[in-house]
């Protein structure tokens, strides 16, 4: 299965190539070149033992908000390029509960490392942020992605 650019693509391809996600409440709500939005509700399955969500849950939403639109920008490129995440780095700064949503507005990062990829054969890297912030528009946590992209061997 490919993941299209559409919302509902990438949430079905979560629930067949990313069962985790999809089942803790993970989901698009918003995509662009620049943005992407994902939304997550903290509920008993994807809790800590401090009734907040956990880490790894909002690492996941996070993480989705920054490579939808690397996958993106690669499928327009029509070039077989791989992507994974090389570093991370987050901040927990009030605890999780409610809908939290995650908000990357990088997407104008990918396109010049795909291009020099392209041109290069070299890999490139590229450091994207998602701010997750709950229904009060409180920041509560803070990731930052360093993406690899690298054309594939034919």
């Amino acid at each position: 299965m490919i993941m299209g650019t559409t919302v509902r693509k990438f949430n079905t391809f979560s629930f067949f190539k990313l069962p985790s996600a999809w089942w803790c409440g993970v989901r698009l709500k918003y995509i662009d070149k620049q943005k992407a939005i994902v939304t997550v509700k903290h509920k008993w399955f994807n809790q800590n033992p401090f009734n907040s969500m956990f880490w790894a849950v909002q690492g996941m939403a996070a993480e989705f908000s920054t490579g939808t639109m690397v996958i993106d920008q690669i499928k327009e490129s029509g070039k077989r390029i791989s992507m994974l995440v090389l570093n991370n780095t987050a901040n927990f700064s009030k605890k999780a509960t409610g809908r939290i949503t995650f908000t990357c507005e990088d997407g104008h990062k990918i396109k010049d490392a795909l291009d020099k990829t392209i041109a290069t054969g070299e890999g490139q890297t590229v450091w994207m942020k998602s701010v997750g912030v709950n229904e009060d528009g409180v920041v509560v946590s803070t990731f930052e992605f360093e993406w690899t992209v690298k054309l594939k061997k034919k």
